[in-house]
């Protein structure tokens, strides 16, 4: 039943695709999942059978061939995949939903006919935005560069990260812009699979085994005008109304999945284990009672946190149907409480698998039950970028100090920390470094002369 599932925030539709999905957990998905964890498998299947029922379309416009659905049911979408199926699926979709939401902020009939109205074929897309020297900065592409070249675009990019890295049919990517001005000069270009530089299957990592996040690059890949996403200069807009958003709606959406996949297995354990020396089955005891109500008050709190967000970004894009202009925002908005519901549900996930692997005792520890998957796959939640630490003091530095302390682009100094500094010099400690920042002045304006 779905006495403990927040049902009065999804349509008639939209449980009939919950429905649905369930189904295919049930008969394929899951069975896959097994397969994927062991032998380091990318889910191709899982995605096809997605495909086949129109959910790698479901945020696209019916008149592309999608289920014109909205940011709600993609976030029951993604958890439901997560809880009854594969997580590993679920962040491939999640990397793949967020490349289609990119290229449907800036529609071209040239990318709608190549990449949008095929999805349905088993067309799988992902997101590459990391880089080997910026961490969980993902934002800040400092491996990567585009040239304007034969009326198109030669590009060049790394990335340390990248979900279905070596699967994925087209990838969606940001590098730094042709005539770069700075780090909120970023473009975005959608790249085939052929230019694609991967080891795939050297994944090997504690969770998510089946996601094939390696290192790939695209070395001086010559692609038409017609590949880029967008006018150039449009990255830093793009990662605030379409990749941000939708990732973390969706990556949240996972995390909360997997706290309530590893409910189920519990309560289905502990209600059939059976004490027999003491007449009581592990759920009678009140202390795994109050371990299971305590996951199941606090993932909900955490699922109605993200779908409320969904909600909020439904509403300011008219149920994802607005088309925005480039530099208008309508998701980017709610940005500060995206970041937010990443946190709290990678959070909670992490809790709530650990006491239901208490709940399920020396059981829950075996492979066979599943439980110490969903544990395993759990935790990518908090280090995935940008990791919890990140979100963290980003939310903090930002209520006490306002959003534009944090600087994303690393374009403001701390005239504070310089000044401070500077007061340690002796004399010729300021004179030396005076004639090293004249230096640097006369170098960058013969580069780029003064605006009058």
């Amino acid at each position: 039943g779905y006495e403990w599932d927040p049902e009065w925030l999804l349509t008639d539709r939209q449980r009939e695709l919950r429905d649905t999905l369930i189904e295919l957990c049930e008969t394929e998905m899951r069975v896959n999942a097994k397969r994927s964890d062991d032998e380091l498998l990318f889910p191709r299947r899982n995605l096809e059978l997605l495909g086949e029922h129109g959910f790698l379309a479901l945020t696209v416009p019916e008149e592309y061939g999608g289920l014109g659905e909205n940011h709600v049911a993609f976030a029951m979408t993604c958890e439901t995949i997560a809880r009854y199926g594969c997580a590993s699926t679920a962040m491939c979709y999640v990397m793949h939903m967020g490349a289609v939401a990119a290229i449907m902020l800036r529609p071209t009939d040239e990318l709608v006919d190549k990449y949008i109205r095929p999805l349905n074929t088993g067309l799988i897309g992902t997101l590459s935005y990391s880089d080997p020297e910026t961490g969980s900065h993902f934002w800040y592409p400092v491996s990567s560069n585009a040239r304007r070249e034969n009326g198109g675009y030669r590009i060049s990019k790394k990335a340390s990260w990248t979900t279905s890295g070596g699967f994925a049919d087209f990838y969606v990517l940001q590098t730094t812009s042709p005539d770069f001005k700075g780090y909120d000069d970023l473009s975005v270009f959608v790249v085939d699979k052929e230019f694609c530089e991967a080891q795939p299957s050297l994944w090997d990592a504690l969770g998510l085994r089946g996601n094939q996040s390696g290192a790939i690059s695209f070395t001086d890949v010559e692609i038409p005008g017609e590949q880029i996403v967008g006018p150039e200069g449009d990255g830093a807009t793009s990662n605030d109304e379409a990749v941000d958003p939708w990732f973390l709606i969706g990556s949240s959406s996972v995390w909360n999945g997997l706290a309530l996949g590893a409910i189920d297995i519990a309560k289905r354990h502990t209600t059939r284990k059976k004490h027999v020396d003491v007449g009581l089955r592990v759920a009678d005891y009140p202390t795994i009672q109050d371990y299971v109500g305590q996951a199941v008050m606090e993932t909900n709190a955490s699922r109605l946190f993200v779908l409320s967000v969904a909600k909020a970004f439904d509403e300011a894009t008219e149920n994802n149907t607005v088309v925005l202009e480039p530099g208008v925002l309508a998701r980017g908005n709610f940005l500060h409480w995206a970041w937010q519901i990443k946190f709290i549900a990678a959070q909670n996930t992490a809790k709530v698998v650990d006491k239901m692997l208490h709940a399920c005792g020396g059981s829950g520890y075996k492979r066979d039950m599943e439980l110490e998957r969903y544990l395993r796959d759990a935790k990518a939640g908090w280090v995935m970028g940008p990791t919890n630490e990140v979100l963290r003091q980003f939310v903090g530095k930002a209520v006490l100090l306002g959003f534009e302390s944090l600087d994303y682009w690393n374009q403001s100094y701390n005239r504070r920390a310089v000044e401070n500094e500077t007061k340690k010099l002796d004399a010729v400690g300021k004179r030396e470094l005076a004639e090293q920042l004249l230096s640097e002045a006369q170098s960058q304006e013969a580069k780029e002369p003064a605006k009058a």
